[in-house]
């Protein structure tokens, strides 16, 4: 499943993303509520996670904006305000569910878990396409035309992020958080070299080449 965790706590932020990955689960981690209501409004998840105290937008606003949008993505409210009147609060302004801080992550992952069986993958969040290339996130299948392509677990969810991003810049940093988990240049070319090597897998041969660099901001994915 695709989860988006909005979380300004950083000990929480790392506790969940990292117990979620090790799971199998892909997560976009958001900052502050602003930032968190944008990602949930333009990307697809399956499950949103979203701290109740945030900097930007709080997350009860966050959750009403989500919904007004006609968004129906399963949400998980997280927070220390345990009090029946705090839940209910939540609950009323659109969330599915509530877990009280400190939480148990075995808790936390069978919340998860039973919020994405309330709204199964359709195809369109599961198979990807941009021209000829297509990707099956589920079973974790690459094809250019009829020709399957092998790529490393790097690669896979580096052309994933890529194509949920379909005609619309990625950024070096963007790919940094999102593909490796880091929230710091780590002063390597990871990014240029691991792109070079997707390249040469997507596009050699092909009539038309599909990963572009946009010199300056990063990359993108287009026909």
């Amino acid at each position: 499943m695709r989860v988006l965790l909005i979380e300004d706590d950083e000990q929480t932020g790392q506790y969940a993303t990292k117990g979620l990955r090790e799971n199998g689960h892909s997560v976009d981690w958001a900052r502050d509520g602003r930032d968190g209501l944008i990602q949930a409004t333009h990307e697809t998840f399956n499950v949103i996670v979203v701290d109740r105290m945030l900097p930007g937008l709080d997350g009860l606003s966050v959750v009403k904006a989500v919904r007004a949008t006609g968004n129906k993505t399963p949400i998980l409210m997280l927070t220390a305000m345990g009090a029946i009147e705090d839940r209910v609060a939540g609950l009323e302004g659109g969330a599915d569910d509530y877990l009280v801080k400190p939480f148990s992550f075995a808790e936390f992952s069978a919340r998860i878990s039973a919020l994405g069986r309330r709204q199964p993958l359709t195809e369109e969040d599961t198979l990807l396409q941009v021209d000829d290339l297509s990707l099956d996130r589920l079973r974790r299948k690459v094809k250019r035309g009829d020709h399957p392509i092998e790529l490393q677990q790097r690669e896979f969810r580096l052309l994933e992020e890529l194509m949920l991003n379909a005609g619309r810049v990625v950024t070096r940093t963007m790919l940094l958080e999102r593909v490796w988990d880091f929230h710091f240049d780590p002063g390597t070319n990871i990014v240029e070299t691991h792109i070079s090597r997707l390249r040469g897998k997507i596009d050699r041969g092909a009539h038309t080449p599909l990963i572009h660099t946009v010199r300056g901001a990063g990359y993108v994915i287009r026909t």
